[in-house]
């Protein structure tokens, strides 16, 4: 097989559907959809998908939204993870919609790659990665079994093939208090807010004797009726974050040594819930890196591999990561005072320009699908790195 010529034709093909991607890519930004919430996004991607020779099934893994779309038949099995939910208030301040494009296109390219080697590709939609871990929902099912590699663009202010994301649990907190009339008789009271921010102030001591990359930040959602009531109930929501799942678990323990002590100091009784799921630190794969880094080259864009970085946020991406080969580079489509997660970033993801940067991206995933493909020497050494990074 020539690898160049069939590199060739995966970008000649996504070329030819710049229009049509862009439409979609469109449609999706304009109508912003938050999480588990996908299902024009959902309805839109797999509708294209279908057209274009796609096997699709929907709600997989329990999830509504969530689809999976198979072309070919067997191993090697490559995968590109589409995401598609909104930021609310904010929209695609995330750049979701041009994940989701570049993740079908690159999708629809690989098939050429299959034709001529053999083997599958899959495009995964994965709802609610920035509220409910949508994939780690999905890997709990057992979705994610059986990939010999997944991929995924993420757009962004900077350029880097290995973008770390940290492992993040999220806590919901109550106090439950006694309420009392604030001047008459505030003596009878038990003050569930005073316990809520003691518990804030005890977080703030603590970030001082914890590791570097470590992050803790939250909200009070419920800070009590009026000035004049003692509050008898306060809520907060906090996230929890660390380099590695170890570590994570160590810190969960002294966050809720936070809040039990004010609540001790207060005299209000606490009442606390861990999410079920939580998003696991991202495994990068340095081969299939390397992979995508060349083919990006070979379309005229140098990207850093970028391995010395942590980005100080999280990513349910890592919970495939810990089944199989993953990368998840970024791509710059604004410059770095366009902050990710703000109405400046919705923006740009809008346009076209942006549209071409993921597009040109999704070529080299598509690439890099078709090396894994056609080497069997290549795949293998892409497995044994993970292999590896599992037994450290």
């Amino acid at each position: 097989m020539d690898i160049k010529k069939v590199k060739d034709s995966i970008k000649k093909h996504i070329d030819s559907l710049t229009s049509q991607l862009g439409e979609l890519s469109l449609k999706i930004h304009d109508n912003p959809e938050i999480a588990m919430q996908e299902h024009k996004a959902s309805g839109w991607l797999t509708e294209f998908l279908k057209e274009h020779g796609f096997t699709v099934e929907k709600g997989t893994g329990g999830l509504p939204t969530a689809f999976k779309a198979v072309y070919g038949k067997g191993k090697p099995i490559i995968a590109f993870l589409a995401e598609y939910d909104a930021l609310p208030k904010v929209g695609h301040g995330c750049g979701h919609n041009l994940i989701a494009t570049g993740s079908v296109a690159a999708g629809l390219a690989a098939k050429l790659a299959v034709d001529e080697c053999g083997g599958s590709v899959i495009v995964f939609g994965t709802p609610a990665e920035e509220a409910d871990a949508g994939k780690a929902i999905m890997a709990e099912q057992g979705v994610f079994q059986g990939l010999d590699a997944a991929l995924i663009t993420h757009p962004g202010g900077g350029n880097q093939v290995v973008m770390n994301a940290l492992a993040c649990q999220t806590l919901d907190v109550e106090f439950i208090g006694k309420a009392a009339h604030a001047a008459a008789d505030p003596e009878a009271g038990i003050n569930a807010l005073e316990a809520m921010i003691l518990s804030f102030n005890a977080i703030d001591a603590l970030r001082q004797h914890i590791k570097e990359k470590a992050r803790i930040h939250g909200i009070i959602t419920d800070g009590g009726e009026a000035p004049n009531i003692v509050p008898a109930h306060t809520a907060g929501t906090f996230l929890v974050r660390a380099q590695d799942d170890a570590y994570l678990d160590d810190l969960k323990e002294r966050v809720l040594n936070c809040f039990t002590g004010a609540a001790v100091a207060t005299g209000a009784t606490l009442k606390y819930q861990w999410d079920k799921v939580r998003y696991a630190s991202l495994n990068n794969n340095l081969a299939l890196a390397n992979l995508f880094r060349d083919n990006f080259k070979l379309l005229g864009r140098d990207i850093p591999i970028g391995e010395d970085n942590t980005w100080s946020g999280s990513s349910d991406v890592g919970n495939v990561s810990q089944l199989t080969p993953t990368i998840q580079p970024m791509v710059a489509i604004a410059p770095d005072e366009v902050l990710i997660h703000s109405d400046d970033f919705c923006k740009v993801a809008g346009t076209k320009e942006a549209l071409n940067v993921i597009l040109d991206a999704a070529k080299a995933m598509a690439m890099t699908a078709a090396d894994l493909l056609a080497s069997p020497a290549t795949l293998a050494a892409v497995r044994a790195e993970f292999e590896k990074s599992k037994k450290l």
